[in-house]
């Protein structure tokens, strides 16, 4: 049988490795080699040695899945399916094995430790630097380390901005100062002017500030003023104030052009400038002498002028007046009253436009409309009321006085006419005819007429002592 064999062996040559594989499965037990499967022995007794070259390719096979199956038996611990020596798959009776995919999606240990949990108690990952919520403690620098420089612990990091230049100074600032006239904030004006690294031109703001104003709203100037005042010191120094009055002197033959009053304007500025301690008292005196400019000379008085008069009792503080919005109620009404008392005098009604419009109140006209309707109720003859009916028939065309505003007035007449009538008896007679002429003037609509309260007139007969009026409301 040996013979046989080793005959074979030298007529068919095959890979130690081949011949090994093919005996592997068989169980060694005290020494000797059990083999599990029959059919190799036949094989090997008879069928080997007189089959072809495809035999010996399906033994190879057959040895390879054996060893294939023997690696996964010792992943599973012996679980899972085996394959016999014919190379049939033999179910077993546990569960079937987890294939090696699966596994590495598997966040569990694969070494059977631990309890499971995910790693770095879920804070780990691609691109993760830890777990929600949790804060750093500062690193402290290793000085062993190679990389250790001795200047890093002293360098202070600091967000650099550019110098503004001077192309870009105007675009730039004067939206600010601009926005300031609507919200009148000197702090935020004075945070987006820190922000800008303004450098050398820092002397310029307040020039360009006072010729924006020149042009704008007597409120407005009021509001510069205080801006100039709020920026002193902490924005503006003593030096950049007077830098930049002295390029408003120099400019001011090109501001008369779009200013005709300019001159007097910036003499008002700059004594304010000196009222409120942001320009010396001998800033003046210095130009005595020194001025060759007509409208610098003129400024230059006014302001002399005005730092006289305060002596005198002049509030230059108070120079450019205050805002409609920031007036109390009273104020208003107390100037809205003198201005009828002036138009009725001198019968100007252009300058009475003015002096509404500089009020700067156009919430607020049905209050004129109001006075100005009460004071023809309390007159005693016919020229206030005619007076005033020209007053608004001319407010009303250049649109001053808007007609919700006019309507606002008229209506509460209406409302208040009880009141009145108890002050002025003829109030009920003398409204009717106002509105009625009002009506005929196109000052006030049909509805605004009709809704007039009005009393009838009865004549009741006395007891000889005289006949008296009864008055009944409509």
């Amino acid at each position: 049988m040996a013979t046989d064999c080793a005959a074979w062996v030298n007529a068919n040559p095959v890979e130690a490795e081949d011949l090994s594989d093919s005996f592997i499965s068989g169980e060694e037990d005290n020494g000797r080699l059990i083999v599990t499967n029959k059919n190799i022995n036949n094989e090997i007794n008879g069928n080997w040695l007189s089959s072809s070259s495809n035999s010996i390719h399906e033994a190879r096979l057959k040895a390879k899945a054996k060893r294939r199956l023997r690696k996964n038996s010792s992943r599973d611990s012996g679980r899972g399916d085996s394959l016999s020596d014919n190379g049939d798959v033999v179910r077993g009776t546990s569960v079937a094995p987890t294939s090696p995919k699966n596994k590495l999606l598997d966040r569990k240990s694969r070494l059977g430790k631990g309890r499971g949990l995910p790693k770095k108690g879920g804070a780990g990952g691609k691109g993760v630097w830890g777990r929600s919520g949790e804060v750093y403690e500062p690193v402290e620098v290793d000085e062993k380390d190679p990389n250790y420089d001795e200047d890093q612990e002293n360098c202070v990091y600091e967000t650099v901005v550019p110098p503004l230049e001077e192309r870009d100074f105007e675009k730039t600032v004067t939206p600010i100062v601009q926005e300031y006239f609507e919200h009148g904030d000197t702090n935020e004006v004075a945070e987006l002017l820190a922000e800008l690294n303004l450098g050398p031109m820092r002397s310029e703001v307040p020039s360009l500030a006072v010729s924006l104003a020149l042009e704008a709203k007597a409120s407005h100037r009021e509001l510069t003023s205080q801006l100039l005042a709020d920026l002193y010191g902490t924005v503006l120094s003593h030096s950049d104030m007077e830098k930049s009055f002295d390029k408003l002197l120099c400019e001011l033959p090109d501001l008369v052009l779009d200013t005709p009053g300019a001159p007097q304007l910036v003499g008002q500025f700059i004594a304010r400038a000196v009222r409120d301690q942001i320009l010396a008292k001998s800033y003046i005196e210095s130009y005595k002498g020194k001025v060759d400019c007509e409208c610098a000379r003129a400024a230059l008085d006014r302001a002399a002028v005005l730092l006289k008069m305060r002596s005198g009792g002049l509030r230059i503080d108070n120079q450019w007046g205050t805002g409609g919005g920031q007036r109390p109620v009273t104020q208003l009404i107390r100037e809205m009253n003198l201005l009828l008392k002036e138009y009725i005098l001198s019968g100007d009604s252009k300058e009475a436009e003015r002096c509404l419009r500089d009020l700067e109140v156009p919430h607020f006209h049905h209050e004129f409309v109001y006075e100005a309707i009460v004071g023809v109720l309390e007159s005693k003859g016919e020229k206030t009321l005619k007076m005033v009916l020209q007053l608004l028939k001319s407010l009303s065309l250049s649109s001053i006085i808007t007609v919700d505003q006019m309507r606002r007035g008229y209506e509460r007449v209406y409302m208040d006419i009880a009141e009145i009538s108890i002050d002025v008896p003829r109030a009920y007679l003398i409204l009717e005819q106002f509105v009625n002429k009002s009506f005929d003037m196109g000052i006030i609509g049909v509805k605004l007429r009709d809704v007039c309260p009005c009393w009838n007139q009865k004549k009741i007969m006395g007891d000889g002592a005289g006949d008296f009026v009864e008055l009944e409301r409509c």
